[in-house]
């Protein structure tokens, strides 16, 4: 039976959008108890996933700038069926308006007009990056850009830099592939379900399934198509690259999609089996990828080379930085994770025990990272070196304080930041080697 139209929808959430109260009207406009969603779910699981991309971050923003957004728009009930609404979004401050914002308010009405809310392209592209999580490739893409760096600080003549090209997006789209395959699985086993906690766009995975984005089968669908091309891309490389390193180009690449696609995948579950995840992490974005970079773009005998040692060198710092950031993102998912087994160390050991272990991984990469400055014999390494334990140390100090808080959702950006910063940082240096 269709709702009254006086009947008003009212819900409450955090900042980051997690429902705390609802009333009987929104009960009855979105079909769902308030035991299905206060505390457990985000007030997006009533808009389409394509409005949520397009609008909702630019009506918050008027929220908070004007006092209140009202507009008009269309949700969608429990049951699948549209709600033409008129909305009303202010923000709120449980501590009194002289103190932070804590959340919003959003107060909805049904009306009898017609709603509809045209997608524009650039939201359809947004679609796509955030179904694939393309921001994150950068951490697959720093490394082959270190080898780069390197080959040509280095003043190394027998390097074939048109395979660089073909290497950058041979992994690019293997990223991606395996980014859609962990949504799926992580779908598939319950965990996203579970997990409330989530940082939006840090942890959790895209929620592109949960928003509507993308349907279960299609995100498997789009895993197999996106692993087939990073499979061409492959057999192009394996034709061009020197023949003395087509069988380490193989066995890097397949090193690397089995990590990678097991990571979530049963029966291995890489990441529930207490430590294994972050070890395929580290090896993944790390020696893994500098070395296949190392044996597909050197034409010569890689293996037998002085490179080959400088290259898996210059892997370890930034595979150690990058588990940093899967060990500081599973913290928010702490909870939903051991409900759904996936026994990653910061399930295994607690959060407040973790600190130590993102503590330990962050000096093992500074180690490293002098250790190449001794290796390279240039100073010009003490830079990123300098950087990483500097910037690294503070922001250790902010998740040690707060890594039971939302507010360590800060140290996971910056945890990010660390890994793109040094990565750039250390290819400057690398670069200027030939220079100085």
């Amino acid at each position: 039976m269709e709702p009254k139209k006086e009947i008003r929808s009212t819900i409450t959430c955090d900042m980051e959008g997690v429902i705390e109260t609802m009333n009987t009207g929104a009960e009855q406009i979105f079909g769902y108890k308030k035991e299905e969603l206060v505390g457990r779910k985000r007030v997006s699981i009533f808009s389409p996933g394509e409005i949520v991309l397009q609008n909702v971050a630019g009506w918050l923003d008027t929220a908070v700038k004007k006092g209140e957004y009202v507009g008009e728009t269309y949700f969608v009930r429990k049951d699948g069926s549209k709600i033409n609404a008129k909305i009303r979004i202010t923000p709120t401050f449980k501590n009194g308006k002289d103190k932070p914002q804590t959340g919003y308010c959003g107060v909805t009405e049904i009306i009898d007009k017609e709603v509809d809310v045209p997608i524009k392209f650039s939201t359809k592209m947004i679609k796509g990056l955030a179904i694939t999580r393309m921001p994150f490739t950068s951490a697959s893409l720093f490394p082959i850009f270190v080898i780069g760096s390197y080959f040509y600080g280095q003043g190394i003549e027998n390097v074939s830099w048109s395979l660089l090209g073909l290497t950058i997006l041979g992994t690019l789209t293997a990223h991606l592939a395996i980014n859609v395959f962990n949504d799926y699985f992580d779908y598939k086993d319950g965990t996203d379900e579970e997990n409330t906690e989530y940082f939006q766009q840090v942890s959790g995975g895209s929620r592109s399934i949960e928003l509507g984005l993308i349907s279960l089968n299609g995100t498997k669908k789009l895993a197999i198509i996106l692993t087939l091309i990073a499979l061409l891309f492959g057999f192009a490389i394996i034709y061009f690259v020197n023949s003395a390193n087509t069988l380490g180009v193989i066995q890097m690449a397949l090193a690397g999609l089995f990590l990678g696609y097991f990571y979530t995948a049963r029966p291995l579950r890489l990441v529930a089996r207490r430590g294994l995840g972050e070890i395929a992490i580290f090896l993944s974005f790390g020696p893994l990828l500098t070395l296949g970079a190392g044996f597909a773009m050197y034409d010569g005998a890689f293996s037998e080379s002085i490179h080959f040692l400088n290259c898996l060198l210059l892997g370890i710092p930034l595979g150690l930085l990058t588990t940093n950031i899967l060990l500081i993102n599973e913290f928010p998912d702490m909870n939903s994770d051991a409900k759904t087994g996936k026994n990653h160390l910061v399930v295994t050991f607690g959060k407040k025990a973790s600190r130590w272990i993102y503590l330990f991984i962050l000096l093992l990469a500074i180690a490293s990272s002098f250790y190449l400055y001794s290796k390279l014999e240039s100073i010009s390494l003490l830079v990123p070196t300098a950087f990483c334990l500097l910037f690294g140390l503070h922001i250790f100090k902010n998740m040690y304080k707060n890594y039971n808080k939302r507010s360590l959702v800060n140290s996971n950006w910056q945890t990010i930041g660390l890994q793109g910063l040094y990565s750039i940082i250390l290819c400057i240096c690398l670069i200027i080697i030939k220079f100085i």
